[in-house]
């Protein structure tokens, strides 16, 4: 069963959690404080008086006589996703995942907000966050969301199609537009010669906008194409970030876009700016 490790400081919404949590397949350890999730998971900031809590559970590695049998990946991958509220007693969930973003650590991560204020939205992607999911939430909503990160964490094989010599597939040109350059071999973006780091998300919005350069894509498409079909679930709110963030990364003026442009009523065209085309 998928362990995901609950960071809430809400007994009531605790409650409710761990039984519907258990009921849909998942095995949940609840943690109370900032203090408490560093110390699960081993992470720095806390001391061995943080870890104790009421939900426990035995045998686990969270003693220093323990230390050399745990290091502090390991204690991380022994949960499958995170769950945080935002708001703790002593901190923020931004801070948990910001330190397990450190280790280097891949594992998915939701966030629990009370608000779906745009800066809430930024901070928790900025600082890692795979997706977040608003006070008061319907669970089948929840458990769709966890299910859909737990399969896009599962490690995929290299695939070479079959008919395709593998020695081959490197040669696939990078598709670009403009001084913008796609390399879908190696899932890179390069702006004028130079990287542009994109999580996976915006990755993923950029290739499909550039796919139908000179075109209208719907909201509702991008959503549909990019999130829907993949079981994932994504708000109108959170593309808006998306499009903002992408923009930041992108463009030379963000609030004068000249490439990722807002078609109002209707969606977004990416174009190619008249400076950049090749006459």
């Amino acid at each position: 069963m998928p362990k995901i490790l609950l960071l809430e400081d809400d007994i009531g919404l605790i409650d409710g959690l761990e039984y519907s949590l258990h009921k849909n397949g998942f095995t949940v350890e609840t943690v109370r404080t900032v203090g408490e999730a560093l110390g699960r998971l081993r992470l720095s900031g806390t001391d061995d008086a943080d870890i104790l809590s009421p939900h426990r559970p035995a045998g686990e590695c969270y003693s220093d006589d323990q230390t050399s049998s745990c290091s502090r990946i390991n204690c991380i991958s022994q949960y499958n996703l995170l769950l945080l509220d935002i708001t703790l007693p002593d901190g923020t969930g931004f801070h948990v995942c910001e330190q397990v973003r450190r280790q280097n650590s891949r594992i998915p991560i939701i966030f629990l907000t009370a608000s779906d204020e745009e800066v809430n939205i930024i901070r928790g992607l900025d600082s890692g966050g795979d997706d977040y999911i608003t006070k008061p939430f319907r669970i089948g909503e929840l458990c769709a969301r966890i299910h859909a990160l737990l399969r896009r964490a599962q490690p995929q094989p290299a695939y070479a199609p079959p008919d395709i010599p593998s020695d081959t597939t490197s040669h696939i040109p990078p598709t670009v537009s403009g001084k913008l350059a796609i390399d879908s071999m190696a899932g890179r973006v390069t702006l004028d010669g130079k990287p542009i780091e994109l999580t996976r998300a915006e990755y993923r919005l950029l290739c499909l906008l550039v796919r139908n350069t000179g075109k209208v894509v719907t909201r509702d498409a991008i959503l549909n194409e990019l999130w829907d079909n993949a079981g994932d679930f994504v708000d109108d709110n959170t593309l808006s970030v998306y499009i903002r963030r992408l923009r930041e990364k992108v463009e030379d003026e963000p609030s004068q876009p000249k490439r990722l442009i807002t078609i109002r009523g209707f969606g977004y065209q990416w174009t190619v700016p008249s400076a950049n085309k090749t006459l």
